[in-house]
């Protein structure tokens, strides 16, 4: 059986929750794709229809693998892992990738 990794900043989010302001500041309708692979990625980060891919510039800036997961074709966000974490940083477009 396989074991679930537990999602910080699920949506629904209480007000204020950072990763959903920046969801919704990028996109100012979300269309339904994009609700369907946020619902994917809650369920399973890496699933194959996200394009799951490590940043490695990123990686060596934060000292820990940073992966990005396709939201949109040109909306992206980036995560990590924290054991069986699965810990969101930010969402917006290939300009995240310069932080």
């Amino acid at each position: 059986m396989k074991r679930r990794r537990r999602v910080c900043n699920e949506i629904p989010l209480p007000r204020g929750g950072a990763v959903l302001d920046q969801f919704l500041s990028v996109v100012s309708r979300p269309k339904e794709s994009a609700r369907r692979a946020w619902n994917i990625f809650k369920e399973e980060p890496f699933d194959p229809r996200l394009r799951t891919h490590k940043i490695l510039r990123l990686s060596a800036n934060y000292g820990r693998t940073i992966y990005a997961v396709e939201i949109e074709s040109n909306l992206r966000l980036l995560f990590y892992l924290d054991g069986e974490t699965v810990v969101s940083l930010i969402i917006g477009t290939h300009d995240i990738y310069k932080r």
